[in-house]
């Protein structure tokens, strides 16, 4: 061969025929027969084919070919390697005196279109039957039959026909009639039809040759069209063509291409062919590795293709080992480490079960339930809808939805929703008391749910299982009634731990995890073994000096001793410690009840110094110093007069004492603040840890976990004003929740989505947060983990360990000396060693004992239920009238409302808009919370005219002004006893909706000022 020819060939190679030929060469049997490229090169091809995907290590295969010396005779190697390795197909597009003719490539293309378009019924084939023909008829070789046939056997027939479809579908054009004869013979004559329309080979002959101008079309196109998967006109025209040349070994240059158009409609355009995506195979196929994306709770990218509608799903051994009693229709649940799929996992059950439903005749709808906002949206862009859309309807809702239609209509309208579970709750409430569009659990078959450790005594998972496990009980009465039982939706719960629920022994931690079996009425609770794709990050613990002087901390404990003097109070413990936390609390709770404005007071003020002291402690002074001064400037500001404000707020004795204190010792503080040599030593060590993992690293990208929002946020500065940061590539950013509070602004659902995908596409490469980023939200990309003197329970430690994915990654838990921390993160890891141990006990129960276990707490749970339920009626008294409760302001005792003056809005917000009630309160302006929600905006905080103290929001409900209240700001006076609440659910006492009609004086009022 010339210089010339071969310069035109590599050029061919490499820029005409590559994309096909990344398609249709599968790298390794084809290296077995190549010579002329060197044994580590080969490796290199390999193992980029195991741990990335064969399209990719097909790329580094024909760069190779590319750019390395080339012997004399290599075309021909290659070309004999690409027949013996089974890629007859690419071989043509080497050997260019065999390229196929242009017509018949579009066929081709034509022909794997139809068969991806009908993959979902074609899956239902005789694999076994079917294979075994086509490699007679050599549409399959030696080493893809081999292949299939163990696949049948590990993961059943249906998953060896998904493999079989991506193999013949290589082959040069002609397979496409060799399967047809294959199905016939078979004796596939549904699928045969499935393909062409006709019942049989003659059949097709006929219609071909007796029906020229408007032959039968080759599928349905009403359910084309129901499938959502093609357009297209009923019928088309058929050039004449004889049945010979239409089941001919290429199938020719027929019109049969104008046939596959009008059934194929717009598919032509894809670009996401699962058949032709060599990368879909890799998770089954042990010799040649695996797709680690394929794990991902949500990966972006996973082994059934690169595409963002791929509707393939293939799971690993241990993947495939934890659904089976799943797919066989039994409640369970998997318990599966953080990245390990649980989700992939969860759609595959999905999907199956939707389709065994289909094909049974019967309806099938399925929620997946989820207890974080932004998991709704993850599920549905990354899992749920990315993968069953294509299939089936599939629809999120949450409560920042924008959508108008009602949740019930909702589900009628879709087979797959997911939301969160106090939707679900609200909607079942709905129907309980007959209210319209309320949906019941029978409109379900099945039920996913995530991070189900939470089906526990309180929680709303509870809430729904407990209707699920009356019901249950229920069905059984009827049945020995001999009448109809009730359907019940199959349960599929999904966790990376149930935990141990503080049990100190292996008893209780048995007797913990049987009843979240109990509870969400598992038939098993599944583990996987990982094996080789475990991957458990590199643990290390980074402890640092205690501080040997603390001017700034002896300070405020100084200010706080002569708060405690002011008050008469005497605390049993150290200031800045958690149990000097919680007593502080009940002291204001206490003063609040009894009216106590001195004490009250005080104790709002030690609980920031409090808080200041444990900032100082694991931050800056100057971040301590700023959140006190803060504090003290928006008090001030409270109790001074709006300038439109006839009065002014009058100032008590105790207030002019506590904010003379601070201003007295304010110059000190500041001043102490600056001085570098008394700051704490633990951000030192944070820093150096945080340098080490970025200068170590070829990519870092990390998580540092804290406790509070004010920590997460002060740290992100620490971080921007530190240069050291941004030398080694440092760019930051926070991550808290969502929900109010006085203090911090929160992140709305859309700012945490902005700042996750910002950190997947690598633009942020360090995160400050909250626990928000523990548990359910997909961050795989992470390749290290810091715990900042941050130490709950072994739930959150496995939650946060497990956002490490990386196969590199390392989990750091940073300490002061002798504040304990790593002591509490040893009972952790102790208390996980003792569930694992239970779990595996737990699943070598007896059968019997196992169910009588169960069923034992599944009664005591409905009981206390239902004794629970009787108990809060009897308390409730809900024809009591709501004037019976009173409300006064809980700082300074002044009275302001009855419950008669309480309505509700939304279903869910306590407002008061009677005249008597605007004469008590001022509108300030809320700097920490500016969102619009849904039908109303929060405009400002209401707070007492009288003291200042906050009482709630301003909102603008439909175009009127709504004083929100938030029961927390109150005391509660009822049945002649007063009491402080966090929570409206926590009074029983039912108080009447908003209506429009009852305050036509607000829509009159609101008309006259526009």
């Amino acid at each position: 061969m010339t210089s010339d020819n071969d310069a035109t060939l590599i050029w061919l190679l490499g820029e005409c025929f590559r994309n096909r030929l990344r398609a249709l060469i599968q790298v390794q049997p084809v290296l077995d027969h190549i010579n002329f490229i060197e044994r580590e090169q080969k490796d290199l091809i390999i193992n980029k084919a195991r741990t990335e995907s064969n399209q990719r290590a097909a790329d580094l295969l024909i760069d190779t070919i590319i750019n390395k010396p080339r012997p004399d005779g290599w075309l021909r190697e290659l070309v004999n390697a690409l027949e013996a390795g089974g890629c007859k197909h690419a071989a043509q597009y080497v050997d260019t005196t065999d390229l196929p003719p242009p017509s018949v490539e579009a066929e081709n293309d034509h022909f794997v279109q139809l068969v991806d378009l009908l993959a979902p019924s074609l899956i239902t084939m005789k694999t076994s039957d079917v294979c075994l023909m086509c490699f007679a008829k050599e549409i399959l070789t030696k080493e893809d039959h081999d292949n299939i046939m163990a696949e049948i056997r590990n993961n059943g027939q249906r998953n060896g026909a998904r493999l079989l479809l991506r193999r013949i579908v290589l082959q040069p054009p002609g397979w496409f009639s060799a399967f047809l004869d294959v199905l016939s013979k078979s004796e596939h004559h549904d699928l045969f039809r499935e393909l062409t329309g006709a019942e049989t080979p003659q059949e097709l002959e006929e219609m071909i040759t007796e029906d020229r101008d408007t032959p039968k079309v080759l599928k349905d196109q009403n359910e084309l069209k129901k499938e959502k998967l093609v357009e297209g006109p009923e019928v088309m025209e058929l050039d004449s063509i004889t049945a010979e040349e239409s089941l001919d070994s290429s199938m020719g240059n027929s019109s049969f291409n104008s046939l596959l158009d009008s059934s194929i409609g717009s598919t032509s355009d894809r670009t996401d062919l699962d058949l032709y995506n060599a990368d879909a195979e890799q998770t089954n196929e042990k010799e040649e590795g695996v797709d680690e994306s394929a794990v991902s709770d949500g990966g972006d990218e996973g082994p059934a293709g690169a595409g963002a509608a791929d509707t393939d799903i293939i799971l690993r051994d241990y993947q495939m080992e934890v659904a089976r009693p799943a797919l066989e229709g039994k409640n369970i649940i998997i318990c599966l480490p953080t990245g390990s799929g649980k989700t992939r996992v969860a759609v595959y059950i999905t999907r199956e079960h939707l389709d065994a439903r289909k094909r049974e005749g019967k309806p099938g709808k399925v929620v997946v339930l989820v207890n974080k906002v932004p998991l709704v949206e993850q599920h549905y862009s990354t899992e749920f809808g990315k993968y069953l859309k294509r299939q089936y309807h599939v629809e999120r809702v949450s409560g920042n939805s924008q959508l108008k239609i009602s949740f019930p209509d909702i589900v009628r309208k879709n087979d797959i929703i997911i939301c969160t579970a106090q939707i679900l709750e609200n909607a079942f409430s709905q129907a309980k008391s007959e209210e319209e569009g309320g949906i019941h659990l029978s409109d379900f078959s099945l039920v996913v749910i995530d991070e189900c450790h939470h089906t526990q005594k309180g929680e709303v998972y509870n809430h729904i299982m407990i209707r699920f496990l009356r019901q249950k009980l229920k069905n059984e009465l009827s049945r020995k009634q001999q009448s109809e039982p009730v359907p019940l939706p199959q349960i599929l719960g999904l966790t990376a731990s149930p935990g141990v629920g503080g049990a100190k022994n292996a008893q209780k931690a048995e007797e913990h995890i049987l009843k979240i079996c109990a509870n969400l009425d598992a038939f098993k609770i599944m583990t996987g073994r990982l094996g080789d794709h475990e991957k458990e990050p590199y643990k290390k613990i980074a402890t640092a000096e205690e501080r040997k002087e603390d001017p700034f901390g002896d300070m405020i404990k100084g200010i706080m001793d002569e708060i405690h003097s002011h008050a008469d109070l005497q605390p049993p413990c150290n200031p800045g410690t958690q149990n000097y936390e919680q007593w502080v609390v009940q002291k204001e709770q206490q003063a609040a009840k009894e009216k106590n404005q001195k004490v009250r007071v005080c104790a709002e003020h030690l609980r920031q110094y409090n808080e200041a002291l444990h900032q100082s402690n694991t931050l800056r002074m100057s971040d301590a110093f700023s959140f006190l001064r803060k504090y003290h400037d928006e008090e001030l500001k409270k109790k001074t007069a709006p300038e439109d404000e006839e009065e002014a707020i009058e100032l008590t004795e105790t207030d002019r004492f506590l904010f003379k204190l601070f201003r007295d010792k304010k110059r000190k503080l500041e001043d102490v603040a600056k001085r570098p040599e008394y700051e704490n030593k633990i951000l030192s060590t944070l820093k150096q840890t945080v340098l080490r993992e970025f200068t170590s690293r070829q990519e870092a990208r990390g998580i540092i976990f804290t406790k509070t929002r004010l920590s997460a946020m002060a740290l992100h500065q620490w971080i921007l004003e530190n240069k050291k940061f941004e030398e080694v590539g440092v760019s930051a950013s926070y991550l808290i929740g969502g929900g109010d509070q006085s203090v911090v602004k929160p992140m709305t659902s859309k700012e945490q989505k902005d700042v996750l995908e910002k950190f997947r596409k690598g633009e942020i490469n360090l995160l400050i947060a909250t626990t928000v980023a523990e548990e359910g939200l997909d961050i795989k990309e992470c390749n290290f983990v810091i715990r900042y003197c941050l130490v709950t329970n072994e739930i959150a430690m496995i939650q946060a360990r497990g956002r490490g994915r990386a196969g590199d990654s390392s989990y750091t838990l940073v300490e002061v000396e002798g504040s304990g921390v790593a002591e509490r993160e040893s009972v952790n890891e102790y208390r996980e060693q003792m569930m694992s141990k239970a779990i595996r006990k737990i699943q070598n129960l007896e059968r019997k004992e196992y169910e009588s276990k169960v069923r034992e707490f599944q009664m005591q749970a409905i009981m206390e239920k239902k004794v629970h339920a009787v108990k809060k009626k009897q308390k409730v008294m809900l024809k009591d009238d709501p004037s019976k409760v009173r409300f006064s302001c809980r700082n300074c005792s002044r009275p302001v409302c009855s419950g008669r003056d309480i309505e509700i809005m939304a279903n869910m917000h306590h407002v008061n808009v009677t005249d008597e009630f605007k004469e008590l309160f001022i509108v300030r302006e809320n700097m920490t919370l500016q969102e619009r929600l849904l039908d109303y905006e929060v405009n400002g905080d209401v707070a007492c005219k009288a003291c200042g103290y906050k009482w709630g929001s301003m909102m603008l409900f439909k175009g009127i002004d709504c004083p929100c209240l938030h029961i927390k700001n109150f005391v509660v006076t009822y049945d002649n006893k007063q009491k402080t609440y966090n929570k409206w659910s926590e009074l029983a006492i039912r108080f009447p909706p908003f209506d429009f009609h009852n305050h036509p004086d607000l829509i009159a009022g609101d008309s006259d000022s526009d």
